[in-house]
């Protein structure tokens, strides 16, 4: 701080030590950069010795001002090392039973997909429920306890609930890489007899995702591993792992999975069963597999949490005794209810986006996910059901079956989200475009769920690469997401083919087809913006060969510099409304674009000479794009918007034609009475590219619109997200 304008840093001084006391001191046993010119305040990487698994290490830093005067060390903090590698993990796999046999992944017939089967159809297997027992003799200074599962998971530590988290440990390619979770458990571990334990779920790794109807995608039952390091104040340390002594059995959650919905039979509850004096002489041995090749990874992106909570707008009965809640806003979760009856009454909860015009829940376009949760009364006491391992996308929930008038405080909605702390906030005077920044942070919030996603309610919720970079730059300004692009980026260079094409989903499942134009080609483009946001070269030195396979493939199948092969799926403009915008235009942009990109990024990382051949590339490509693409008076073939729109933003137009290109862009929005035509991979680039020609004047009118097609027309009809 500083009472003088124009104050900078000049230069800064890390230290980093194996206790709080030597930072204090002054001492940098681990680490002293010593003064280091230099204006940097962001992403400077730790430059000291090895540090070991588990280590915590204290640091401080200091700065010189404009004047060269050194500032106090600021307070001393700290981090701490996760299990940096296999030798470090001493835990291994447990299950309930054996690996089912058959198809990997299961598959229902045919004419099953995209079609609501019924529940006792379908693949739903109990929860298992998994505990052990501990003694711990000498008095403890902390303890960690690091866990994941191959599905999800639910920690639990003599009676109490372990973290804040939800739907751990996050869905990554599980053949790949699987993340594990650190949790601080110094509070709940105690000198003598100790229990803990876990409930696991199907999850993304055996449960149901996407339209096939498809489950087991990844193994046939949930697995957990789990490791608990309680140090002890004279410097030794105990160790309490997954392994052949747990026992497990099934219990109340009869069934959990992501699409179907979760039954919890409250008279199946085994009350203390993750306390020490409970007794599980009835459940029997675990399965116990060995730890294999694929790698174990600190959660990079950060936990899965309910984010919100909501009360109910409104709660309207039924003609035939349910009753219809409305929470006002459209979210990702589930329900929270409190309720009391007798044992054995059923109560249903259906959730749904919209209503139906007789008021009923609208739920086609659900498809073969039913979004349904079951709660089944123990009795005689006021009872709280909350699931643990499925999430709907809702504004609506139909209660039936609840003894009673159903009433606000007995119902709350939770809007479950990967915890990206809010950064950015917009107002304006205008009610309507403030209601729609409140759709798109809502929207956000709904799809950002360990991967994002491109919708949270029917049986898809994939993690398409076009819906990602099309939205990201509006994603960082909305919110700190550096953390949960790093982890997704990691999905995406799992799911790049041996021949160098990435997906059109990360994790790549459902469709495993090599990515189309645009979909694919986020795999350049997102480490590209998220360098902008952040200033994190990683994002692009971590995947830079990655990209550059990428642009190899695309240039191995289409030498003449036209991306005419290797299309794959060819979405094009996906969801353009009345416009047709030609696929291999699209496709030859993007290649180009890619070209561009990656000759900028490879400067940032001091890659000269690649930068100046995708410099080269690029120029050549723009060629070939104008003498195909290009006519002599400007005109864009396909004259559509999207084709002027990617033309102009991404440089494919002589100087001296971009005027014209613009004018025939104004002129379309102006044929369409000021509508919109874009689909997918034009609408980012419109009010953007309108107000950088001169045109914010059209930029407003299409965003003022409120007849369709336009953003007004989804506020006028009730749209929360």
């Amino acid at each position: 701080r500083s009472d003088r304008r124009g104050q900078h840093q000049t230069a800064y001084q890390l230290l980093v030590a194996g206790s709080e006391a030597r930072v204090k001191a002054g001492i940098g046993d681990l680490w002293d950069s010593g003064k280091v010119v230099s204006n940097q305040t962001v992403h400077v990487p730790y430059g000291g010795s090895t540090l070991r698994a588990g280590q915590r290490c204290w640091w401080a830093v200091r700065v010189w001002d404009r004047d060269d005067v050194a500032s106090a060390f600021s307070e001393p903090t700290w981090w701490e090392m996760g299990l940096l590698s296999a030798a470090d993990w001493y835990a291994r796999w447990i299950a309930f039973g054996d690996e089912p046999t058959g198809d990997q992944p299961l598959t229902p017939p045919a004419s099953a997909a995209r079609k609501r089967r019924d529940l006792s159809e379908l693949d739903l297997p109990p929860s298992p429920y998994l505990r052990s027992r501990f003694n711990l003799t000498r008095p403890i200074s902390r303890a960690r306890l690091y866990a994941t599962s191959r599905g999800l998971y639910e920690l639990r530590l003599n009676g109490q609930h372990v973290g804040e988290s939800v739907l751990s440990p996050g869905w990554t390619d599980y053949h790949r890489r699987i993340q594990y979770q650190t949790y601080d458990v110094s509070h709940l571990v105690r000198n003598g007899a100790n229990a803990i334990g876990a409930i696991l779920g199907t999850g993304w790794y055996c449960g149901h995702i996407g339209w096939l109807g498809q489950t087991r995608h990844y193994g046939g039952r949930p697995q957990l591993l789990l490791q608990l390091v309680v140090e002890h104040e004279d410097g030794t340390t105990t160790a309490i792992v997954s392994d052949a002594s747990w026992r497990v059995t099934s219990g109340p959650i009869r069934y959990a999975d992501l699409l179907m919905g979760e039954c919890y039979d409250a008279r199946m509850e085994m009350p203390a069963w993750d306390e020490p004096g409970f007794d599980d002489a009835s459940w029997g041995p675990v399965q116990v597999a060995e730890r294999d090749a694929v790698a174990l990874v600190a959660d990079r992106a950060g936990p899965v949490k309910i984010i919100d909570e909501l009360a109910p707008m409104s709660i309207a009965p039924t003609k035939d005794g349910a009753s219809i809640v409305d929470l006002g806003q459209n979210i990702s979760g589930w329900i929270r209810l409190r309720a009391r009856g007798p044992a054995g009454t059923t109560v249903r909860l259906r959730f749904a986006e919209v209503l139906d015009r007789d008021g009923s829940l609208y739920v086609d376009n659900l498809r073969s996910a039913h979004q349904t949760d079951v709660f089944v009364l123990r009795g005689d006491r006021d009872e709280v059901f909350e699931p643990r391992f499925t999430f709907h996308g809702f504004r609506y929930v139909e209660v039936s079956g609840c003894p009673g008038e159903l009433i606000p405080d007995a119902i709350t909605g939770c809007a479950v989200a990967s915890a990206t702390p809010s950064v950015g906030t917009f107002t304006c005077s205008n009610e309507m475009v403030n209601r729609l920044q409140r759709n798109i942070v809502w929207g956000q919030r709904g799809n950002f769920l360990s991967i994002p996603t491109d919708c949270p309610q029917r049986d898809e919720r994939l993690g398409w690469l076009a819906d990602a970079q099309v939205f990201a730059r509006t994603a960082c300004f909305n919110a700190d997401v550096a953390a949960f692009f790093t982890k997704w980026l990691f999905d995406v260079a799992d799911a790049q083919s041996p021949a160098g094409a990435f997906p059109d989903v990360a994790p790549r499942l459902i469709d495993v087809a090599d990515g189309a134009p645009a979909w694919g080609d986020a795999g350049v483009v997102l480490p590209w913006i998220l360098y902008q946001c952040y200033g994190d070269t990683r994002f692009i030195e971590d995947h830079y060969d990655g990209m550059v396979r990428w642009l190899d493939y695309l240039l191995a199948a289409n030498p003449e510099l036209r991306w005419l092969n290797k299309r794959n799926n060819d979405f094009g403009d996906w969801l353009a409304i009345g416009a047709d915008t030609p696929k291999d235009l699209i496709g030859t942009a993007y290649f180009a674009y890619d070209a561009r990109l990656l000759a900028r990024m490879a400067r940032v990382i001091g890659r000269d000479d690649d930068a100046a051949r995708f410099d080269d590339l690029f120029a050549r490509i723009k060629a070939v794009f104008i003498d195909a693409y290009v006519a002599e008076d400007g005109r864009v073939a396909g004259e559509t918007q999207t084709g002027y729109l990617l033309a102009l933003s991404m440089d494919l137009l002589p100087d001296e034609l971009r005027p014209e290109a613009v004018r025939q862009l104004v002129d379309d929005i102006a044929r369409r009475e000021w509508h919109l035509s874009t689909g997918f991979v034009g609408l980012p680039l419109l009010c953007p590219v309108l107000t950088e020609t001169g045109h914010a004047d059209v930029a407003y009118r299409l965003l003022l619109n409120e007849s369709f097609p336009s953003w007004g027309y989804m506020i006028r009809n009730g749209a929360t997200t």
